[in-house]
């Protein structure tokens, strides 16, 4: 299936008493299509998931399919260290509508790699929807390894790879391993000129809340084969994706929605605020990276 080039995984509004806000749910994916993302992942990392009740997850989940209505692709974070517990609520969301399932490699049990390969095995035999793979070593402390993945894209539903892993030789050894039809993307924004340049699709991003139009120009130009102003636009964008994460995620995103007048309320414990200062970091990064892409918008526009 092909879920499209930019992704956004999306954040999850609360409200002023950090309850579920469907209202600034709406108006932020509102925000995501008109600013170019083919599709949203809700309830990953940067959705906040650990700090999500099922109930609000399946809320929310069938809230955003019914304003999405078919315009952009709808995937949902579905995946936890319990593999029949994952099972369970993939079940769940599949029911709604949902075009995916994403689902993390297993945190904190640390299994080897045949117990990955059996985890998602198991999730995608009982769902009817494609499934995407999530690895992302640096907070599951297990990395899928490219063979587990090539091994697992053999599964019928099991579609993509979000790779977070930070390595391209892995990514490569994957892109070379499955079939056409399996798509990679980039977790991490800063890779995703990179990962185009060996044949990844595309990425999963968090600056797209922000930098949405300038992102999305640049994996155009890359496809056009405009790869010199592609590189000129990754360089430029590149100091913002990095101050995004120089808190712990999503606090910054959500710091600048706020700021953008895009409201979305806080983070939750054990997330924190930035403080002033990393804000006022944060800020001038952001007018500096805007004011060297100002015709962006005006670009994809047309």
């Amino acid at each position: 299936m092909d879920f499209g080039r930019m992704l956004t995984a999306i954040v999850t509004p609360f409200d002023e008493n950090g309850e579920l806000s469907l209202d600034r749910a709406t108006g932020l994916l509102e925000h995501l299509i008109k600013t170019g993302s083919d599709g949203v992942v809700v309830a990953g990392t940067t959705g906040e998931s650990p700090t999500l009740t099922e109930e609000e997850k399946l809320t929310l989940f069938e809230h955003i399919v019914k304003i999405a209505a078919g315009r952009i692709k709808v995937i949902v974070g579905t995946g936890g260290n319990n593999t029949r517990q994952s099972v369970r609520f993939s079940q769940k969301a599949a029911k709604l509508g949902v075009d995916a399932i994403m689902a993390v490699a297993p945190f904190y049990n640390k299994p080897n790699q045949e117990g990955i390969y059996q985890h998602y095995k198991a999730i995608a035999e009982n769902v009817d929807v494609p499934v995407v793979i999530y690895n992302i070593p640096s907070r599951s402390k297990v990395n899928i390894e490219a063979e587990t993945t090539i091994r697992l894209s053999k599964i019928d539903n099991i579609v993509a790879v979000k790779e977070a892993s930070g390595n391209l030789d892995q990514m490569a050894a994957i892109i070379s391993g499955t079939g056409d039809d399996f798509h990679l993307y980039s977790g991490d924004d800063g890779l995703t000129l990179p990962i185009l340049s060996i044949g990844g699709q595309g990425v999963i991003s968090v600056a797209s809340h922000i930098i949405g139009f300038e992102l999305k120009n640049m994996i155009n130009d890359f496809l056009r084969g405009n790869v010199q102003l592609a590189a000129v636009e990754h360089r430029t964008i590149l100091p913002l994706m990095r101050e995004l994460f120089a808190a712990p995620s999503p606090s910054p995103v959500k710091a600048m929605l706020n700021k953008l007048e895009i409201p979305v309320g806080s983070v939750r414990l054990p997330m924190v605020e930035l403080t002033d200062q990393e804000f006022a970091k944060l800020w001038q990064v952001y007018k500096a990276s805007t004011d060297k892409n100002e015709v962006s918008a005006k670009r994809l526009a047309k």
